[in-house]
């Protein structure tokens, strides 16, 4: 999924205000000083630019490919010489080795992350990290500070180690910031990023010694920022399978389909069940056979209980001929089932939940109708169920890092279920949806507009990924919250709500009895600090925030912004920064209120005219500095 990441515009304030409290930095422990603090970023999915590392003639096309050319993202080169791009972006379906004619490899630094299209109109649609590199310039940031983490997007998470070694070189990269800058850093991971830093915690178990684990997070990483995470999958990851994702460029779905289908990490984001678990490989590195077994899915029993694996409806419901029970020899009893009611010779409609997708039931039972079966299942089973380190599909535990901020948008209609049917053409226009079933705040419905049976959540998810993946992350939270809730934009207190100490059931999600206003976007906050000791736990939801510019929201950033500069402080007072109300705290959030004829919020901003001025509203400026506003928050 295409990540707008703006959101280590945060970093440059942090590290700025460092100034102002120049204490130390011992063992990983914070206590005043924001200039020993570094900022690593993990990017999401088809976030990454990637260059070509060959020589490749384009016939019928002026321009070629030479290395270091961008390929991803280069449109001039896709609208001119499709064929020629599509060979530097496809890899081998099975061994996922590059094209024999091209090859590609992702960028490095924070030029690989800032804009992935560079030019005067491509640019800006592109930018991802451009404005936050604005901002460090600003403000005298030094480059090292902050530090990228680019991949190959394209890679299932095995081969980013073994054929890139970036796991190895991600464990260098903290280390390398610890003795750069003397204290632990910020992690910032989007989307697929948080599967890839996942992903990452399990490696480091494996190669630390276990009396040493916890001890190296602790000094290296300070806090963990999952920012749209889909901890237990996405359900567009399906709908690109079976159609593609054109990331909306301009190439037809079937050529997005064949694209993204020939990576392996296509799989890294399926939907799956929170009920089903793999084995421990950790344990089995440990007893001496960690190379040589593989993971067994476990499952308790509410999965064969309850329907739809804990997701709101079946995700893939799929309308097929009617061939006998024979055409499904490894799904009989799946086929007995939805075939029970059905008249002979009728269509016959196949239903698969988040388990099914993930275990590879889906595309065993659609074979005859699927020539890329056989693909999927083999990268599923290779690298996904037999990965040495870890099953990816299985559901979250809590990382153990000292602090863990968890932040979703919600609220937003998102789909979260499909109607496919063969479509009688060839791969990869092979299928055709009749009807999508979304989640819209607590219901559910299909395109048509009709209401569908099911189990929607308290919310609905970011228009990319369901509330139920988003929201797991409420599990890691203990039997005693506390909940606030207050608008997004600036307040002055008056309408925040709090509610302390709510019970909270582990697998039950906690629903908040607190008003709401239609007209107001909020924020509610589900903090503790208290079930782990010395560890902190929070989750952000954030009204009708998208998935792909949740990151762009100023009120997010205000309060990592907040959250930081409290945490750093050596005179805070609580364990979370105070949300009693929120006033401005830059220029730019200081404007014109023209009923009033004032600058509005008169007790922090004032009218300073400066030359360059073309409206009022840049005429409203803070009266004292940040420093001083940020004072209201310890």
């Amino acid at each position: 999924m295409r990540a707008n990441l703006h959101i280590a515009t945060i970093l440059v304030v942090l590290l700025m205000y460092g100034k102002l409290h120049n204490t130390s930095v011992d063992g990983g422990e914070l206590s005043g000083d924001y200039s020993k603090l570094s900022g690593i970023i993990i990017p999401g999915f088809a976030s990454t630019q990637l260059r070509a590392w060959s020589f490749l003639d384009c016939p019928y096309s002026p321009l070629d490919f030479n290395p270091l050319d961008l390929v991803w993202l280069d449109t001039t080169k896709l609208l001119s010489a499709v064929n020629c791009w599509l060979k530097c972006m496809l890899l081998d379906p099975y061994n996922q080795t590059d094209h024999p004619e091209c090859k590609s490899r992702p960028d490095s630094g924070l030029s690989a992350i800032t804009e992935l299209d560079p030019g005067y109109i491509t640019g800006p649609l592109s930018s991802v990290w451009k404005d936050w590199v604005k901002w460090c310039i600003e403000f005298g940031i030094e480059p090292n500070a902050i530090i990228a983490v680019p991949y190959d997007w394209r890679l299932s998470p095995s081969m980013l180690e073994e054929r890139d070694l970036y796991f190895h070189r991600l464990k260098l990269t903290f280390e390398t910031a610890l003795k750069l800058r003397g204290g632990p850093s910020i992690v910032f991971a989007h989307s697929l990023g948080n599967h890839v830093f996942r992903y990452f915690l399990e490696w480091l178990k494996l190669e630390i010694a276990p009396k040493h684990y916890n001890q190296w997070l602790d000094e290296h990483i300070h806090a963990y920022f999952a920012v749209g995470a889909p901890l237990l999958g996405a359900i567009e990851t399906v709908k690109a399978t079976f159609f593609g994702n054109t990331f909306g460029l301009p190439v037809s779905e079937g050529t997005a389909r064949l694209m993204f289908n020939s990576f392996a990490s296509s799989l890294w984001m399926m939907p799956f069940s929170k009920y089903c678990r793999a084995d421990n490989s950790y344990c089995r590195h440990f007893a001496g056979g960690f190379r040589k077994g593989h993971h067994t899915y476990h499952c308790e029993e509410k999965e064969f209980h309850l329907n739809y694996s804990g997701w709101p409806t079946n995700i893939v419901n799929i309308e097929i001929p009617f061939r006998g029970f024979d055409a499904y020899p490894s799904v009989t009893e799946l086929a007995q089932t939805n075939l029970s009611s059905m008249e002979c010779g009728l269509p016959t409609q196949l239903s698969f939940s988040a388990r099914e997708i993930s275990d590879g039931t889906l595309f065993k039972a659609i074979e005859d109708y699927e020539s890329d079966s056989k693909r999927l299942l083999y990268q599923l089973k290779k690298s996904y169920h037999d990965d040495p380190v870890l099953n990816p599909l299985t559901p979250w535990d809590r990382p153990p890092i000292k602090n863990v901020f968890c932040i979703y948008g919600i609220d937003s209609r998102t789909e979260v279920g499909y109607y496919f049917a063969p479509s009688g053409k060839s791969y990869p226009d092979n299928w055709i949806t009749t009807d999508i079933i979304y989640e819209l705040e607590g219901s559910l419905y299909s395109r048509s507009g009709n209401l569908v049976e099911g189990n929607p959540g308290a919310a609905s998810g970011d228009d990319t990924v369901p509330y139920n993946s988003l929201s797991l992350c409420k599990n890691w939270l203990g039997p005693k919250v506390n909940i606030t809730r207050a608008p997004q934009s600036e307040h002055d207190g008056s309408d925040v709500q709090v509610d302390l100490n709510v019970e909270h059931q582990h697998e039950d999600d906690i629903v908040p009895n607190m008003t709401r206003s239609p007209r107001v976007k909020y924020i509610t906050y589900y903090e503790d600090s208290e079930s782990i000791l010395g560890r902190r736990t929070a989750v952000w939801e954030l009204d009708k925030a998208n998935h792909r510019n949740i990151v762009r929201s100023p009120a997010l950033m205000r309060e990592l912004w907040l959250q930081m500069w409290h945490d750093i402080h050596p005179s805070a007072k609580s364990k979370f920064v105070t949300k009693a109300k929120r006033g401005p705290l830059r220029d730019e959030d200081c404007y014109w209120d023209y009923g009033k004829a004032r600058c509005s919020w008169p007790e922090y901003c004032e009218y300073r005219y400066l030359f360059g001025d073309v409206h009022l509203g840049q005429s409203c400026r803070l009266k004292n500095s940040s420093a001083d506003a940020l004072l209201n928050y310890l």
